[in-house]
């Protein structure tokens, strides 16, 4: 049985730990303002270069350019975008857990499979089983900068166009809000474009642009920065859904430590009252002895 001097100890840790875990949630939720922010910035400028790709478009480009020609894919590269730390709830493990689904029921063993880890937990899981590496970038996300996504896709692309690889899906957390993270399986390479005029319900009035210098050149420029803003998008919806899990993990973690330090004080109490009831009994039962002698 714990002694009272024991669970006086255990009411001081828990305590401690709960002051910890709520300075954690409120630098979380002050980096989260920032990072959510940051991504409602990036997300119009990503949406709108990914539409004017769609209407510069041509079945020519379809069939021949290397960022957009499906090929026989017969190696994929899966970009697994976690985070650096842990003490986030699930985040980490949701991602790994959806890695690993769509290795075994979307591929099925049909393509050899690389993994490029964005994250240490990510990579640090893969690394460790039977999984081949293609490439890494760790410890990015406590000083995130567009540089990262640069040098990321630099990687990507240089394997891509080697035929290192034939096609790129990515996954990560999608943020949606502070206690909501979406998990995204998404085609990176090639580009999956398609001719807008296939996606309208005419009658629909396509506008007319005019194109200066000419349309395949404004193309062929807009893809590059195509990829290296979705790249930067990404990294900051897992960076922003870290946060959010982190801050919502934090919360939980003060909440059950306050549940815990008051289940501790109670028996404490009761405890505290058994050993004055004792000491009161052999008392009593002292004093009883000695009028009896």
């Amino acid at each position: 049985m714990a002694t009272l001097r024991d669970i006086k100890g255990r009411i001081k840790g828990v305590q401690s730990t709960q002051k910890i875990t709520k300075a954690m949630k409120m630098v979380a939720a002050a980096k989260l303002r920032r990072a959510q922010e940051a991504i409602v910035n990036a997300r119009p400028y990503a949406r709108q270069i990914f539409e004017l790709l769609s209407h510069l478009a041509t079945e020519d480009d379809l069939a021949n350019n290397p960022y957009l020609k499906n090929k026989e894919v017969k190696n994929v590269a899966i970009v697994v975008v976690t985070a650096d730390r842990g003490l986030c709830g699930a985040f980490n493990a949701n991602i790994i857990k959806e890695a690993n689904r769509y290795i075994k029921e979307e591929l099925g063993g049909n393509a050899n499979v690389s993994i490029f880890g964005v994250g240490k937990k990510g990579y640090e899981f893969f690394s460790k089983r039977d999984f081949k590496i293609s490439g890494k970038k760790t410890g990015i996300f406590s000083s995130l900068r567009y540089d990262y996504s640069l040098e990321i896709i630099d990687e990507i692309i240089k394997g891509y166009l080697n035929d290192s690889f034939q096609k790129v899906i990515i996954i990560y957390n999608e943020f949606k809000s502070i206690i909501q993270q979406k998990i995204v399986v998404e085609q990176f390479l090639p580009i999956p474009v398609k001719l807008i005029a296939e996606n309208i319900s005419y009658p629909v009035a396509l506008p007319n642009y005019i194109f200066e210098p000419d349309q395949k050149y404004i193309f062929n420029y807009l893809l590059p920065k195509h990829l290296k803003a979705q790249m930067w998008r990404i990294l900051l919806e897992s960076n922003a859904a870290e946060f959010g899990a982190q801050m919502t993990a934090m919360d939980n973690a003060t909440t059950n430590a306050k549940e815990l330090i008051r289940t501790l004080q109670l028996k404490y109490n009761k405890e505290r009252q058994a050993a004055i009831t004792k000491e009161i009994l052999e008392i009593v039962s002292g004093a009883n002895a000695l009028k009896s002698a």
